[in-house]
């Protein structure tokens, strides 16, 4: 599977580039212990997600976006001193964010009151494979970061020439700082188009008796899933 990233030639010296999520793992994770004492079970040690397979494959799924440049926040006001070239070919704007008006969100459960509604410009056009979509999203289990990126699904197989941008909800309203160049602020997870179906159904005597084997695997020792089941 590969996603084919563009940008102008103009911009290229300029831009961050998206790269495998993989690469773009939040510091914190690994800052973060393995093991810890739990107060809420007496003291006991416990294993942290640093050891959670699944959390840290969702993180490391797919693409990051990242932001084009600094963005300087202070007093409720976003700001960025980053001069890139006019392009006369191409109607893109300069400007690294924008706004939208909140009313375009009327209706959605969220306080519009105290939150900006924004959208991250995404200067690079992604192209996926035939068949495939592109679902873009927050960045997966980054609630440390102060807005939340919503969710669309662009057919980038056929529209892998266009520019697609990134709403977003400027959630901590209490920041002030620099959010820096480089910080992801959107992941890109392909999908196959086809349709998914489901089928709902009882287990079987032999499949009750193969997840019992798991699930007692699972808390006889610790790594079974990494070692057994993940690719």
């Amino acid at each position: 599977m590969k996603i084919i990233a563009r940008c102008h030639p103009q911009l290229e010296p300029l831009l961050p580039r998206p790269v495998p999520a993989a690469q773009a793992l939040p510091g914190w994770l690994r800052a973060m212990p393995g093991q810890v004492e739990a107060e809420t079970l007496g003291g006991a040690p416990i294993r942290t997600l640093k050891h959670c397979p699944p959390f840290i494959d969702a993180l490391s799924l797919g693409l990051m976006i990242p932001l084009a440049t600094d963005l300087h926040v202070k007093d409720g006001e976003i700001s960025w001193d980053w001069d890139p070239p006019i392009i006369p070919d191409a109607p893109l704007t300069r400007a690294p964010i924008g706004l939208h008006a909140p009313e375009q969100a009327s209706g959605m459960p969220v306080n519009l009151d105290a939150r900006m509604v924004i959208k991250f410009t995404n200067f690079w056009t992604l192209e996926a494979p035939a068949g495939w979509s592109l679902l873009f999203t927050h960045p997966l289990n980054r609630a440390d970061l102060p807005f939340q990126t919503l969710s669309g699904v662009v057919d980038c197989d056929l529209f892998g020439l266009g520019y697609v941008h990134f709403p977003a909800l400027w959630t901590d309203t209490k920041f002030e700082g620099t959010l820096p160049a480089g910080t992801p602020v959107a992941q890109v997870i392909p999908v196959p188009r086809e349709a998914v179906g489901c089928e709902t159904t009882a287990l079987n005597s032999g499949e009750v008796t193969q997840s019992r084997e798991i699930q007692e695997a699972l808390q006889a020792e610790t790594g079974v899933y990494r070692r057994r089941f993940r690719h």
